[in-house]
């Protein structure tokens, strides 16, 4: 039972850094323009078709370190696109907002079933990511260790570029307050079109971890989206380090739960405790305080 224990703890921990990883880019959009995207889990499909299309031209261990950029820089040309003809035109009806991108996500999912087919496609992981460790009578998968540190590292850039870079106090001043930041003489649409790339490039990267676990379909993204919605609503809007905390939290009761119910058992435990615990903590696990939301 201990080892039981232990080894669904690393589950957690895994899967957590899944959850960061797809969600951080929503946190980041939402936290700054208020806008929904159901675009999102596009970005993760597509950060795995990018990342099997990269082995295909340099296979082996060089090639998923090159996945990783050509993921991140081609989901951030994509949410560039969506977000310059699209986005920043509806962008002061969220309501619009929501249903153009979920159009945008049934396009993009047929136009990859157009293109790679409906089964999906495997992404053949080197031989340094498929191996084991053992500790403690646990098994630990290279392939999961190396999804933990790409989201640490992730986590401890996204940090660096918002408290230490000028881009990021731009980000701050805008998210503080949207309005005093324009009169300030700060180019906001820039910045949110800065943010929703640097978003959805950290959403291609996602998709290049999931490549490593299982197949990529044109479904894939929508496997993580509404868990990804969950982090970021119980994180507390906006706020990176609730996004952070509930990535843990869920990660670790989702993989906990499945000791006791199946999976499907599981993610159905995982809604009902998000729901209670927005019932007792409406603001979220960080309260975020703004002008926006104030207004």
């Amino acid at each position: 039972m201990d080892a039981l224990f232990l080894n669904q703890l690393f589950n957690g921990a895994s899967l957590a850094s899944l959850y960061l990883l797809a969600a951080l880019g929503l946190a980041l959009s939402f936290g700054l323009m208020r806008v929904i995207n159901m675009a999102h889990g596009e970005m993760l499909m597509l950060g795995g078709y990018l990342a099997w299309m990269t082995l295909l031209v340099v296979p082996g261990a060089l090639g998923i370190l090159l996945a990783i950029p050509v993921a991140f820089l081609g989901a951030a040309a994509m949410g560039g696109f969506i977000q310059s003809t699209l986005i920043r035109h509806l962008s002061a009806r969220p309501l619009d907002t929501l249903l153009a991108t979920w159009g945008v996500s049934l396009i993009l999912q047929q136009g990859a079933r157009d293109l790679f087919g409906a089964i999906g496609v495997e992404v053949r992981a080197p031989e340094w990511l498929t191996g084991n460790f053992v500790a403690f009578g646990v098994t630990l998968p290279s392939a999961r260790l190396f999804i933990i540190a790409i989201a640490a590292l992730v986590l401890g850039g996204l940090a660096l570029l918002l408290l230490k870079t000028r881009i990021g106090l731009l980000v701050r001043a805008v998210n503080q307050d949207r309005m005093m930041a324009s009169a300030s003489g700060i180019d906001v649409k820039r910045v949110d079109f800065t943010i929703f790339c640097l978003g959805s490039g950290v959403a291609g990267l996602a998709g290049v971890m999931l490549a490593l676990l299982g197949p990529v379909t044109p479904n894939v993204g929508q496997s993580y989206i509404i868990p990804a919605f969950l982090v970021v609503v119980m994180g507390g809007l906006g706020s990176i380090v609730g996004t952070t905390a509930s990535a843990i939290i869920l990660g670790l009761f989702a993989a906990l739960a499945q000791i006791f119910v199946d999976v499907s058992v599981a993610q159905m435990l995982l809604l009902v405790f998000v729901i209670l615990f927005i019932q007792v903590r409406p603001q979220g696990v960080v309260a975020v305080k703004t002008r926006q939301l104030d207004a």
